[in-house]
């Protein structure tokens, strides 16, 4: 019963979090997904996988990344693959 909550837990955190890094990402670039317009400097250019330790254990994000290679999610710090304030403040969105 308890690992079936910690997988739940998990995936809602994932979901939440690909979720954030991609409206970021939009915001980042002013359009959303297949939206065109003159004033676009980059372009959406996939995904990789990152991994990323939390205090419910190590999770996978899809980062998203630009043609240019300048956007950076904000999520965590480059080079950081664990971050105690994030599930703080991710306990406060949700409760």
């Amino acid at each position: 019963m308890n690992s079936n909550l910690d997988t739940v837990i998990k995936s809602a955190v994932v979901l939440i979090l690909n979720e954030s890094i991609e409206k970021e990402r939009d915001n980042y670039l002013q359009v959303s997904s297949y939206e065109r317009s003159t004033e676009c400097q980059d372009y959406r250019n996939g995904y990789y996988e990152r991994d990323f330790t939390m205090s419910i254990g190590k999770i996978k994000l899809k980062v998203p990344i630009t043609r240019n290679g300048d956007f950076f999610p904000s999520v965590f710090e480059k080079y950081d693959r664990c971050n105690q304030a994030l599930v703080l403040s991710m306990l406060e969105v949700c409760f």
